[in-house]
């Protein structure tokens, strides 16, 4: 009896998360119109952030299911912090999946929304296509 419930217990289902997104109590102090460094003093700098122009800031992080040799992301959730020229806060969004879906969960706008919206389809592409072992090393 304690074997096979060594044995099942030893076969559960382990979870890992990857990576940072702030919580939302701590995006409540980032207020449209808050300057750059305001915003990393509130939550942080970020994972990543826009090529090209540096005027979007994204906080990404991802949940991973492994069971037994089988290991799976299951979850992706993203942070967009926008700014304008003069480095202040114009947009923030947390977006996630729903259905295979980019879905938005929250959003504080004062413009038609994240400018790098390609960026974000690039990140939820992947949700479901990269092993455990790519992104963590054991």
């Amino acid at each position: 009896m304690a074997l096979l419930l060594t044995t099942v217990v030893a076969c559960g289902p382990i979870y890992r998360n990857h990576g940072y997104v702030p919580m939302e109590h701590d995006l409540e102090q980032v207020q449209i119109g808050a300057s750059r460094d305001t915003v990393a003093k509130a939550v942080g700098r970020p994972s990543a952030t826009a090529l090209l122009t540096d005027r979007e800031w994204y906080y990404v992080q991802s949940r991973f299911k492994s069971f037994g040799l089988y290991n799976r992301e299951i979850g992706r959730e993203v942070v967009a912090i926008s700014f304008d020229g003069q480095d202040h806060v114009t947009n923030v969004e947390r977006f996630g999946m729903d259905k295979g879906r980019i879905v938005p969960l929250s959003r504080r706008v004062t413009e038609s929304g994240v400018e790098g919206s390609t960026f974000l389809r690039q990140l939820f592409g992947s949700v479901g296509r990269i092993r455990t072992d790519q992104v963590i090393d054991n």
